[in-house]
């Protein structure tokens, strides 16, 4: 034993059931698995339960295809293809007026071609060429029928053209390719013939709209090019003598400049190359002016016999070496002669004329460089006037010369288009009347010679899709609104009891059989089912009760086999008929009726050992019914019943009850306040979820310590177990 403690059996309210106490602590808390929203299993039971529906509807749904296919009146189809080269071929330039297609855009262009061929405007081209108004075999025999009184002529025959549209609307077809430029253009019709005229009109009518479309854009490109031309023409002669206006009202005089490489050519104003020329002199002038003064700042304070241009002077060169003579020559007269000598004043005096001559030389030689000084600073002056009188006028003239460029450059532009229009006038006016050829009808439409519609295949397959899907739905909508129990899963989780164990379902006929042989699957489950309530229940709680929530549900069946298998492991059992209301036992054990029971031993007019029937196997004994008492719930609520329970309780080891069904009886819940414990039984996919809850919460609510629940009549394919499952789970090790 562990150390939990153990919980009473008496008291309903524990916290578990007296099965789950002595259950193993492993077996107690069971991992519970993930529950999924829809399992394979579940899927599989719904198909099965609801096979017969399934079933019946796909059948019902093809059998309408079949019928509505037999009834439907034939269609013909008839199909011509025309090739479609989306960049044209042109032959002369301006047959691409309305061309300009991307790569990425040959897709779109093809679905735009499809919607047209599928438009009503062609469908209108077609039955102005076809005279389709007049066509009994498009319209009916039976179309004048429709005529009102009070039309004319022509209202009736627009009419008519207006109804045979709207059937060229809608029996033509057409598809966008995949992988080619080929759009097939098919009709349909009940009329094979017909179909295939329309289809080849329809074809014409396509290839005509594009040569009429392109003709008749032509001629809208040429006239609208004529009449913008015209504007154009006016606004720039208006332009133009804006421009020139504005020049001389402002006195703008613009000439050409070549370039110093004599390669370009530019325009600009008088005003400007009087600036440049202006300028550039300016610039000389200044440069020249600095030029003269740093000669002259470098020689002003040098004496006029230093400066290298007088000493380079070749006048002056020639005085020096005279006067340089000259003293020589008086030097040597010195030596013989004294300074009155006439010839040394001769000298004298020449050679003061000399140093006269070479001082004035020298200083006229330095004014030179001065006076270029100030000629180069006057020269600078003057034309740094001039050139700001002509920077004044410059920006000036730069003011009005926006406007100007302004005009000038409308001028151009108005030129330029002026020119663009006229070259696309002379193209377009050239390839007004040529055929680009991009549309060409390849394969003309043959008259179909089987209907295309209805097709029995499609439409079988339709009804059975249609067939299906509705069986679908009725069967998951009955599944929604039936609540009865099927899995063995959804036992324990909707009634809150612990599953004892299940029994297979087996025909009532085959019962005595099962019963018979201890290696069939009923008996496998039945022992199975004993083990668990001989493992779990101490010797001293040996009273149990077996009820449920209706009649046939397996209780009784369940009583008898669980008896019988008490007894032949040993154990001396008491099978007790408990269901004062509609005995059972003594019939599943094949017993005669006896005339003494229960209810004479509770009453005290007979014996337990003179009711009792033994011999029926070894260790078992069975106490039946004999007459029905008036009141069955009084005698089992008496302290004649108690007494009696603890009498049976020290005499066998085993005592079973079979007592009524739970619900609108009180019989079943009066004895469970007085025995051991209660087993549920319950027939799977008989009885609805609500009231077995309900029979369990009237069990509990009288005080009855319920055990578990045993699951009869259990089909595996109903609940959604393999097949392996239904036939082959409970006969292992058996005779195959």
């Amino acid at each position: 034993m562990n150390d939990r403690s153990i919980i009473d059996p008496s008291e309903p309210d524990g916290r578990g059931t007296w099965l789950e106490t002595y259950l193993p602590e492993h077996q107690m808390v069971p991992a519970e698995p993930r529950q999924q929203l829809i399992s394979l299993a579940t899927v599989r039971g719904i198909l099965f339960r609801q096979r017969w529906l399934l079933v019946g509807v796909i059948l019902s749904a093809l059998t309408v295809g079949l019928i509505m296919t037999l009834l439907s009146t034939p269609m013909y189809q008839a199909t011509a293809k025309v090739s479609v080269e989306p960049y044209g071929a042109f032959i002369l330039e301006g047959q691409d007026v309305e061309q300009g297609i991307a790569s990425n855009q040959v897709g779109e262009f093809l679905a735009t071609q499809v919607e047209l061929i599928k438009s009503r405007s062609i469908a209108e081209v077609v039955v102005k060429e076809r005279n389709l108004g007049e066509r009994y075999d498009l319209l009916g025999q039976d179309i004048d029928q429709r005529r009102s009184p009070d039309m004319t002529d022509e209202q009736w025959l627009e009419a008519k053209e207006a109804i045979a549209t709207s059937i060229l609307v809608r029996g033509v077809t057409s598809e966008i390719p995949a992988t080619s430029w080929v759009i097939p253009i098919g009709f349909r019709s009940d009329n094979p013939t017909l179909a295939a005229e329309m289809a080849n009109a329809y074809a014409d009518a396509f290839i005509s709209s594009e040569t009429r479309e392109t003709i008749e854009g032509n001629e809208y490109a040429i006239e609208y090019l004529r009449d913008q031309i015209e504007i154009v023409r006016g606004r720039l002669e208006e332009a133009e003598r804006s421009a020139n206006t504005y020049a001389r009202n402002t006195g703008i005089v613009v000439q050409p400049v070549t370039s110093a490489d004599g390669l370009t050519q530019s325009n600009s104003t008088l005003t400007n190359v009087n600036l440049a020329s202006i300028n550039q002199r300016f610039a000389d002038a200044r440069a020249a002016r600095i030029a003269a003064e740093q000669k002259w700042r470098s020689m002003e304070g040098l004496p006029a016999a230093q400066l290298p241009e007088v000493q380079n002077n070749p006048v002056l060169q020639g005085l020096i070496t005279n006067r340089t003579g000259k003293l020589a020559e008086l030097a040597e007269l010195r030596q013989r002669y004294s300074d009155e000598f006439p010839q040394i004043q001769n000298l004298i005096a020449q050679i003061e004329i000399l140093d006269a001559q070479i001082e004035r030389s020298s200083a006229d030689i330095k004014s030179t460089v001065r006076n270029a000084y100030i000629v180069a600073r006057n020269q600078e002056q003057a034309l740094q006037a001039e050139l700001g009188s002509l920077s004044s006028s410059s920006m000036a003239e730069q003011d009005e010369m926006v406007q100007l460029g302004a005009l000038e450059r409308e001028a151009n532009a108005l030129r330029e288009q002026l020119q663009s229009l006229l070259a696309r006038f002379n193209q377009i006016s050239s390839a007004a009347t040529a055929n680009s050829g991009t549309m060409t009808k390849i394969e003309s439409a043959l008259v179909p010679g089987r209907p295309y519609a209805p097709s029995l295949i499609q439409n079988l397959g339709l009804s059975l899709v249609l067939g299906i899907g509705l069986a679908a739905g009725l069967a998951v909508l009955r599944e929604m609104f039936d609540d009865r129990v099927r899995s063995l899963d959804e036992v324990e989780q909707k009634i809150d009891l612990p599953l004892i164990g299940h029994t297979p379902h087996v025909d009532e006929r085959d019962i005595d059989s099962e019963s018979s042989n201890n290696f069939t699957s009923l008996m496998e489950a039945y022992a199975s089912i004993k083990a668990a309530i001989e493992f779990s229940l101490p010797r001293s709680r040996n009273v149990l009760q077996l009820t449920s929530t209706h009649e046939s549900e397996g209780k009784s069946t369940t009583a008898v086999v669980l008896a019988e298998l008490f007894a032949r492991s040993g154990r001396r059992t008491l099978l007790i008929d408990a269901d004062l209301r509609r005995p059972s036992v003594a019939t599943l054990l094949e017993l005669e009726r006896p005339k003494v029971g229960l209810v004479e031993v509770l009453m005290g007019h007979a014996t337990l050992e003179e009711t009792v029937v033994k011999g029926v196997h070894d260790n078992l004994e069975v106490l039946p019914i004999g007459a029905i008492p008036p009141n069955p719930a009084e005698i089992l609520s008496s302290d004649e019943m108690v007494q009696f329970i603890e009498k049976v309780r020290h005499e066998y080891s085993l005592v079973l009850f079979d007592s009524c069904p739970v619900l609108g009886l009180a019989d079943a819940p009066t004895l469970a306040r007085n025995v051991d414990g209660t087993i549920f039984v319950l027939e799977a996919n008989k009885v609805p979820f609500a009231q077995a809850r309900n029979a369990v919460k009237r069990l509990r609510s009288a005080g009855a310590n319920v055990l578990g629940l045993i699951l009869t009549k259990y089909r595996a394919l109903e609940a959604g177990q393999g097949y392996g499952y239904q036939y082959n789970y409970y006969e292992y090790g058996s005779d195959k």
